[in-house]
């Protein structure tokens, strides 16, 4: 990728990305045109004079269309390209291909469980049934304290796991399915060497049917506590200490081992991107991606309404017309579900993707979908659904941080890479969560929050370099070595289960 003032992606674009602020009459040699416009770094300008009407092209792909005539050098963005209706190819399974085989076998240092299944932390999780026992469930994780644990060295922590659903909804149906999904997906998840489970006592969620789901895994570290049970808040918060306190020795008898990085599951999120979200970032993780699916491992792809106008380059990587269909099904569905509730899918991109300049949900889905890698789709899995494919699938969730990755790590994700090109200070409750800035000046800005940064890419910096970088980043991590937004103590007010259904 060359240092210019502007890049041009593919040969067909019409638009040209700014690698720098550009004012008005500025040349650009490399493609013949003058600049006409004050345009921002990571806006777009047209590379070419485009008529009211006709397709506007970026990855040569179509991101929307032009609202006006549009000189070459114009800034283009939402003043002047809007969205259309257009046919997708799905072309289903056209470009499915198998993974490269890996030279060697690389391996991080995890915590390997009676399950079979490897951990990146050791975690003793404390989970809400239900928001009116969420006080009580925050109170029990707060008793051990660093100071209290440091004579359990290889515990990471006891964390609180507090949300607001549980009640006002309905036994059955898909609210109830989604959270007694995302739930059991915590308690079986293999960076937690156990779970309490704190109930009030007569909320819809009962804990019963959560423990039968569960069955026998893990005997004697998934525990419950039932407030009005036990008298109240104070007895529910002494009960549940001396239930974390019962499982510590066993939680810390667990110690790091070689594993190989086949058994890792990486999500794969994104927040607060901007015009070099595609370019730098986002590419670069795809690369990775297609570094440890050819490892053995497996990466999920998710936010279905910022996959939006790019799910035909999914489809066309399933490895089965069947897994094509899920995927086409979870769009048409998220389509009629904004339909109802007096939406669009064109509600994104946000203010900041905007002012990062993204203009139309098909750019911004363009680029998103850049982190999935080349590799054929071989799943396509409900919200929080136990992950059981290899290699790269897809799971649907919403587009916000929060729900997203709590979505991915309920269905086994040990580590989540999440690009951002605005910045952002997301952490995910027990499962560490990388963010890689997409441009320099992010990362100079914002290295508080920000665990690698990708926007070299645009000073020369091969994308297999930055790729590698983030794999290594994958294996240290997931050694052990904290992300920054374990350093600043984000998590445990990002537990999110998405709220499916009507609250009543």
């Amino acid at each position: 990728m060359q240092k210019s003032k502007a890049i041009r992606l593919r040969e067909n674009d019409d638009v040209l990305i700014a690698t720098a602020q550009l004012v008005p009459g500025t040349y650009l040699d490399d493609f013949g045109v003058h600049v006409r416009d004050l345009v921002p770094p990571g806006h777009k300008l047209a590379a070419r004079a485009l008529t009211k009407g006709e397709e506007v092209r970026r990855y040569n792909q179509i991101i929307g269309f032009a609202k006006l005539d549009i000189d070459a050098g114009q800034h283009i963005h939402s003043h002047n390209l809007g969205m259309g209706e257009f046919a997708r190819d799905y072309g289903i399974g056209l470009d499915a291909r198998e993974p490269q085989h890996a030279d060697r076998s690389a391996t991080f240092m995890g915590y390997r469980r009676k399950s079979g299944k490897a951990g990146t932390r050791n975690y003793i999780g404390v989970i809400s049934s239900v928001n009116c026992s969420a006080t009580v469930a925050r109170a029990i994780a707060r008793h051990f304290t660093v100071e209290y644990l440091s004579a359990y060295p290889n515990i990471d922590g006891v964390i609180a796991l507090a949300h607001p659903l549980g009640c006002g909804m309905s036994l059955t149906g898909d609210g109830m399915d989604i959270l007694r999904r995302t739930m059991c997906g915590y308690a079986m998840h293999p960076n937690f060497a156990g779970v309490l489970f704190v109930g009030l006592g007569c909320e819809q969620n009962q804990i019963a049917p959560l423990m039968d789901i569960i069955g026998d895994y893990n005997p004697g570290m998934i525990r419950q506590v039932i407030m009005q049970s036990e008298g109240g808040t104070t007895p529910a918060i002494r009960k549940g200490i001396g239930m974390v306190e019962a499982m510590l020795d066993q939680a810390n008898s667990h110690v790091r081992e070689p594993i190989s990085v086949g058994e890792l599951i990486v999500g794969l999120n994104c927040g607060g991107s901007d015009g070099y979200s595609g370019i730098t970032a986002n590419p670069a993780l795809g690369g990775t991606v297609d570094m440890l699916v050819a490892q053995g491992g497996t990466a999920i792809l998710s936010e279905t309404p910022e996959i939006y106008g790019a799910e035909h380059l999914l489809t066309r990587r399933a490895a089965t017309p069947e897994i094509a269909q899920r995927l086409i099904d979870r769009i048409a569905w998220w389509k009629d579900y904004t339909t109802r509730t007096g939406g669009e899918m064109d509600n994104n991109p946000s203010v900041g993707n905007k002012a990062g300049g993204l203009t139309t949900i098909l750019e911004k889905s363009l680029g998103a979908v850049a982190k999935s890698g080349s590799t054929k789709l071989n799943g396509v899995y409900l919200y929080a659904e136990q992950v059981t494919a290899k290699g790269f699938v897809y799971m649907d969730t919403p587009g916000y941080d929060p729900v997203s990755a709590t979505g991915q790590a309920a269905g086994g994700a040990q580590i989540i890479c999440f690009t951002t090109g605005r910045g952002s200070a997301f952490g995910c409750a027990g499962v560490p969560t990388i963010k890689l800035a997409s441009n320099n000046a992010l990362y100079e800005r914002m290295t508080d929050d920000m665990d690698l940064n990708c926007g070299d890419m645009l000073d020369d910096v091969p994308m297999q370099t930055v790729s590698q970088r983030i794999f290594d980043a994958i294996v240290r991590h997931a050694s052990g070595e904290k992300v920054r937004s374990e350093v600043c103590g984000y998590g445990n007010d990002e537990f999110q289960p998405w709220k499916g259904g009507p609250v009543m």
